[in-house]
């Protein structure tokens, strides 16, 4: 099983948007691929998505989970630098992928603890490089779960414990533009959201999540 977590902003936003009402979520690594779902999906769907944190010319919605709050189709289609590469990839390796965040963090952890199979949480970062923010809550998954640990989690737990607040640990990390302060309020929620997002099945190139 693998728990991939881009908690500002990828994972938090699918999570916002599947309780916010939309069916499913389908998730690009490539703005091409969401553009032709887009164009093969017509009014069932919107597309959203941004490029280092900037809107994606010509998408209807950007990344921002606060934008996922009514719902203006049955899909939303999603394309992020780090996040839904990473759900793309991990669909590829793992059997049951979930997404994690700090909004549904309770959640999350116990539906991974049900299967009782090995856990790989999967830290989307930065570009393919770390990013404290998701080691922050890959930390804070972890310590919910049981059974023995790997090296990287026990020091993500340890690195979640150094933080006194969500807040302080996810804003640990230094964000590129500016104008990301609200979600960052957003997604430094805790167990706002009790839906778990679930990788179902591969949609032309996409990852499908549904709750």
């Amino acid at each position: 099983m693998a728990i991939v977590v881009d908690v500002m902003r990828a994972t938090s936003t699918v999570a916002q948007a599947l309780a916010s009402g939309y069916r499913r979520v389908l998730c690009c690594s490539e703005i091409e691929d969401a553009r032709a779902l887009r164009q093969e999906l017509g009014d069932e769907a919107v597309v959203g998505g941004e490029r280092n944190a900037v809107v994606i010319e010509g998408f209807e919605l950007g990344a921002s989970p606060r934008e996922y709050l009514e719902p203006r189709a049955e899909t939303a289609i999603l394309t992020t630098t780090n996040g839904t590469r990473s759900v793309v990839a991990a669909a590829a390796r793992a059997e049951v992928v979930l997404l994690g965040s700090l909004l549904n963090l309770d959640a999350v952890a116990a539906a991974a603890r049900a299967p009782g199979d090995d856990i790989t949480v999967v830290c989307a970062g930065y570009q393919g490089a770390f990013a404290i923010d998701d080691a922050y809550c890959a930390g804070r998954i972890v310590e919910l779960l049981d059974g023995e640990r790997a090296d990287a989690a026990v020091a993500s737990a340890a690195l979640a414990r150094a933080y006194p607040t969500a807040w302080d640990g996810v804003n640990a990390r230094t964000y590129g533009p500016p104008g990301l302060e609200d979600d960052l309020h957003w997604c430094t929620q805790e167990n706002t959201l009790a839906v778990v997002p679930r990788f179902t099945r591969m949609v032309d190139g996409a990852a499908e999540i549904t709750g």
